[in-house]
Order: C-alpha cells, then sequence, then structure tokens
C-alpha cells in the first residue's frame, strides 16, 4: 500500500509550436508566461508537466515538418502561436487539442465553427479583432496629424486579410489614403517602403502577421531612415525603436492561454470552450522615437498611454 501510495503523478505532455525564431528573447519571455501561470495552476515541469517547444521562425518546410513531429508524438495538448502554425497543425491531426494565440479569423480560416462553440479539436484567443484595423489609423493620425498618406504593410501569405475593410472605412472618414505594401521577404519590404516613402505626409500601419513580426528591427529602421511615423501591431516591435503600439496586453493574453492549456488537461473539451477577445488593450509611445521624427504627441495622446518611454 505504501509503494502505490508513493507512485509519481501521472505527466502531462504539451507541445509548443511557435513561427518565431527560438532565438527572439521577447517570444520566450512571454512563453515564460505562460510556463508560470501553468505553475500556479498546479503543474510542475519535472513532476506532472513536461513541455516541448518547436521553433519554425517562418521556414514553411520547417513548420510542417515540426506540426508533423509534434502529432505523432501524441501530446495531451498542442499550444500554436499565429495563423499559418494553426493552420499547419490542423492540416496534422483533428484529434488532438489545439489551443491558439493571435490566429486571427478564425472562423474565416476555418479553424472554428463559431467563436462560441468551436465544435472540433481547436479553440484559443485572439488578440486582434476586424476593428482593430481602424483603430490602428484613427491612432496613427492622431500622434501624426499630417498623415494624409498611410501604407498598409502586410505578407498576404500569412496575414488573414480581417482589417483592410475597417481602414479603408476608417480611411475614407478621415481623409487619409489607404496604401496597400504587400511583401515577400526582406529585400521586398526595404523597396516597398523606399517607394512609399518618396512622397511626403506617409506613415506606417505594420499589419499583424508573423512575417511582420519577423522582420520587425528592419521595418523599424526603415521607418526612422524615411522619417514615416508608424504604429505596430506588437509590444515587441517598441523594442525595436518602434514609435507606438496599440493592441492586447500581451502578458495577459499569454496567462489566458495557460488557463485554457490547463482546462483541457483537466478534462474540458476545445468544442465547448468558447474562443476568447481580449478584454486588457495597452497604448505604448516611444517618445525617444518621437522627437527623432520632430513630433509633438498631443498631451491628451500621452494622458491616454498605459506607457511612455523617454
Amino acid at each position: 500500500m505504501t509503494a502505490r501510495a508513493q507512485q509519481p503523478e501521472r505527466v502531462r505532455r504539451v507541445g509548443m509550436l511557435s513561427g518565431a525564431a527560438e532565438s527572439d528573447l521577447e517570444a520566450q519571455s512571454l512563453i515564460g508566461i505562460t510556463r508560470q501561470r501553468l505553475s500556479e495552476l498546479g503543474w510542475s515541469e519535472g513532476r506532472n508537466l513536461r513541455i516541448e517547444d518547436r521553433w519554425s521562425a517562418g521556414d514553411s518546410d520547417r513548420l510542417r515538418a515540426y506540426a508533423a513531429e509534434l502529432a505523432q508524438s501524441s501530446p495531451d495538448v498542442i499550444v500554436c502561436e499565429g495563423t499559418p502554425v494553426v493552420a499547419a497543425m490542423q492540416q496534422t491531426t483533428r484529434t488532438i487539442p489545439i489551443v491558439f494565440l493571435n490566429a486571427n479569423n478564425p472562423v474565416g480560416s476555418g479553424f472554428v465553427a463559431s467563436i462560441a462553440r468551436p465544435g472540433g479539436n481547436i479553440t484559443g484567443l485572439v488578440s486582434f479583432e476586424p476593428a482593430m484595423g481602424g483603430k490602428w489609423l484613427e491612432t496613427l493620425k492622431e500622434i501624426a496629424p499630417a498623415l494624409a498618406r498611410a501604407a498598409l504593410l502586410y505578407n498576404p501569405q500569412t496575414h488573414s486579410g480581417q482589417h483592410f475593410a475597417s481602414i479603408e472605412s476608417v480611411s475614407k472618414a478621415l481623409a487619409v489614403q489607404a496604401i496597400h505594401l504587400p511583401f515577400g521577404n526582406a529585400e521586398e519590404i526595404e523597396r516597398a517602403v523606399g517607394d512609399f516613402a518618396r512622397e511626403p505626409k506617409g506613415g506606417l500601419v505594420v499589419l499583424p502577421d508573423i512575417s511582420t513580426n519577423l522582420h520587425r528591427d528592419l521595418i523599424c529602421t526603415l521607418a526612422a531612415r524615411h522619417r514615416l511615423p508608424a504604429i505596430y501591431p506588437f509590444r515587441r516591435f517598441i523594442a525595436s525603436g518602434g514609435l507606438t503600439y496599440y493592441g492586447a496586453d500581451p502578458k495577459d493574453m499569454q496567462r489566458k492561454l495557460a488557463e485554457n492549456v490547463d482546462r483541457i488537461l483537466k478534462g474540458a473539451t476545445p468544442a465547448d470552450l468558447p474562443v476568447q477577445t481580449p478584454t486588457r488593450f495597452e497604448l505604448i509611445i516611444n517618445l525617444k522615437t518621437a522627437k527623432a521624427l520632430d513630433l509633438a504627441i498631443p498631451p491628451a495622446m500621452l494622458i491616454l498611454a498605459d506607457e511612455v518611454i523617454e
């Protein structure tokens, strides 16, 4: 009886598949928040939990290989970040529970039947609703009132396109011309931004996808070089010198991600767990970058900001 009482707990296995690079310190930090929240919920790595992570770094071949590798190992749940990552994992398994983060437009992408009742083996959290596109443009116009042209920077292979309608609607109301700048690689980003910057009163709206995130250092460098005010969809752009960020609180989203994983490990099914939308948002303004662009940030914006970097 004593021997039976001392048997170790069953170890649950969680696979994590990211579109970021393993060297991405910001991405590692955010996943650390997920790990910490799981620990708070009673899951201890080495005792009753084992986490296996994979980093595809934007490489589609590597992504598919890692998706197949994780599916073959049959973990209890798989965590995916980014629309292309979820798509690759969905093609590999329809039975292993999947919890996603930043896979936007999940209904349109075919990941879930509805937000309220996903219905399959996938659920998760969306950081960006369609109306966010218009909010980004409004915020950029408030920060840079002279803005007359806004370049929408995105990779058509990795961006869902769900923000275009709201951006177009708001651009008409603000009398700002919205110009699409699709790209496929770093050279195309550099060429497209350089061409756009030849005319005055321009700014950048960087849209959320794996590709813009992977090239964030280049994008922020180009914005500074061409003196373009820009708004970004991920907080990590600020660390690269970006002007402003508006979006869901990433730390809060990571904690909620862990809570969904906890529910599934305790017996819940993705089919019955509603997809969650953000409840906490952040506005961050980099005054150092604003000064370099000769932008005088309106006092009202500084009051609204959750964080001002000087």
